[in-house]
């Protein structure tokens, strides 16, 4: 259903290309991969913005990050950090954390908590589906064909995210998800539309293990299959906008050559789900700069040619936005492996949470985006 409102208010905010606030160089975006227990980084990104006083004035996310994302555009800023701390803890409940066990053994806490998750699931998030023990062959639908319910995670939603804040259009919410019949990737948009929680339920329904959700009669899965980096969406928006773009990545571009069929697993989901964020980025960079060439060319043309429609259609290409893209990239912890991303286990949350909020706080000290900026360059990767 679309939100007129917001849908003619977009024009007029768009024209707004200059420093929307103190040092900032435009509006503020954060944009959130897939990731599972690796989104707990994200909060904490989220709250070292916060108490900066850097809200973001639009949030995308994907899989993890949708809900993330709906947590912080479905509520007041003084009420996100609780309500991301609330979602965080629990879906901790019932793990345990070091020490627990009346004995040592090395990577204990680990193999039972990773045990406890694929058995029994995570509180408020998802639970084994008992219909997907009848077989693979099994005709369930594609509503319920999967290892896992997550009707949980509609409850938790519900609880935790106000989805009448993104009507008032304060803050913008996209969402990216697969259709599963097309294969294609669509975004979901406040901007254009209203959202629910089946939106964000889509954007996080990862196949073979939760299942698809239906949106308008069309299946959709997560849309991190397709593109776990949903920054595209922000440098193809129209009208484009100056932007100051926290771009939180959970997964490692990089990292050594692995030596064992673990590290053969993990390294996989990392080349995987970083979906080539650097390659997408630097195509983006060369697009962005031949619009700012399109309008440095019709600069030089006469008025009289500039009138005409044709050539005011090529000339539309162009652009002078500047978007600054401040990468953040969630550091390796210690004795991680392959199994990361279900680690829901309270030390591995507070872990991540807390690398979060320290880079971000350092880099929010070191401002770069207030550095000098070559006129020609349309995006600038902070790194």
């Amino acid at each position: 259903m679309t939100n007129p409102r917001a849908r003619a208010a977009a024009p007029a905010a768009a024209g707004k290309n200059r420093k929307t606030r103190t040092g900032l160089p435009g509006q503020v975006v954060l944009v959130m991969q897939g990731g599972g227990a690796l989104g707990a980084f994200q909060a904490g990104v989220y709250e070292a913005m916060h108490e900066a006083g850097i809200e973001p004035d639009w949030v995308v996310g994907t899989s993890i990050g949708a809900i993330n994302g709906a947590i912080i555009a479905g509520n007041a800023p003084q009420d996100r950090i609780a309500r991301l701390r609330a979602f965080w803890t629990l879906v901790a409940k019932g793990k345990t954390s070091a020490g627990a066990w009346p004995w040592h053994v090395p990577g204990l806490d680990k193999m039972m908590n990773n045990l406890a998750t694929v058995t029994k699931g995570i509180s408020g998030f998802f639970a084994p589906n008992l219909r997907s023990w009848s077989g693979p062959d099994t005709p369930l639908g594609v509503e319920n064909a999967s290892y896992y319910s997550t009707a949980a995670l509609r409850q938790t939603l519900g609880e935790l995210v106000d989805f009448g804040q993104f009507d008032k259009g304060k803050v913008r919410l996209t969402l990216g998800a697969v259709n599963v019949r097309s294969g294609r990737m669509r975004y979901f948009d406040s901007r254009d539309e209203q959202l629910n929680a089946d939106h964000v339920m889509a954007s996080g329904a990862l196949a073979p293990a939760f299942p698809a959700v239906m949106i308008d009669g069309e299946p959709y899965w997560d849309g991190g299959i397709y593109s776990n980096t949903p920054i595209e969406v922000v440098m193809d928006d129209h009208p484009r906008r100056d932007s100051l773009i926290f771009a939180a990545r959970l997964w490692q571009q990089e990292d050594e050559i692995p030596q064992s069929l673990g590290n053969v697993i993990s390294r996989l989901k990392d080349i995987q789900y970083s979906s080539r964020a650097e390659s997408h980025l630097a195509r983006q960079q060369q697009i962005h700069q031949l619009r700012h060439v399109v309008r440095e060319l019709g600069s030089l043309l006469p008025e009289s040619v500039r009138a005409r429609p044709q050539v005011g259609e090529l000339l539309g290409l162009g652009c002078c936005t500047v978007m600054h893209v401040l990468t953040l990239r969630a550091p390796a912890l210690e004795g991680e492996d392959q199994t990361k991303d279900i680690d829901f286990s309270p030390a591995g949350i507070e872990a991540r949470w807390n690398a979060g909020r320290e880079l971000v706080r350092e880099r929010i000290a070191q401002a770069p985006w207030q550095a000098p900026v070559d006129p020609g360059t349309g995006i600038v990767v902070h790194d």
